[in-house]
């Protein structure tokens, strides 16, 4: 009877919320595909190593709509500035323009360091940063800057597109 109580109550939940979720059972080792042709092993280490030092000094940021310090960030100033100071990139400000921006792929090319975008209302966009394992880095509306896995049933039927910006 608790096991129902327990999965019924999940469902609402989900439910309930149409913002950003985080994932708090976060693995951060990166799992590279095993079949990359775009990058080595030790290439994805690197990637990884830079994305997640840019997080832990963002880590629980405020999501604040149009900012871009860590008084208050968006989900695409927050992908500019991992860009920027991670890999020495300058992309756009905006969801609508970061989308334009290098070569859309499919969910089974995926790699660390990718853009994944989100269709999360009718005129509503996010974006987040594909750190490997299932996870991405973002600034949610609900938690702030965070982790989240893509096996999260809300992002995974809302993604809309994938842009890889480097090889």
């Amino acid at each position: 009877m608790k096991t129902i109580k327990l999965l019924l109550t999940s469902i609402v939940f989900i439910f309930l919320f149409t913002g950003c979720f985080s994932n708090s059972s976060v693995t951060l080792n990166p799992k590279p595909n095993p079949n990359l042709e775009f990058r080595d092993y030790e290439a994805n280490q690197k990637l990884y190593n830079q994305l997640l030092a840019h997080y832990k000094q963002w880590k629980g940021v405020r999501y604040k709509y149009g900012g871009t310090t860590k008084r208050g960030v968006d989900c695409s100033a927050f992908v500019q500035n991992a860009y920027r100071n991670a890999f020495k990139i300058r992309i756009p400000r905006t969801t609508k323009l970061q989308s334009q921006v290098g070569q859309e792929i499919g969910m089974a090319d995926l790699q660390i360091g990718d853009l994944i975008f989100f269709k999360t209302g009718y005129k509503t966009r996010h974006v987040g940063i594909y750190i490997g394992g299932g996870e991405f880095m973002h600034a949610s509306t609900k938690v702030g800057v965070t982790i989240s896995s893509l096996d999260n049933p809300y992002y995974i039927k809302q993604i809309w597109k994938i842009q890889r910006i480097f090889n």
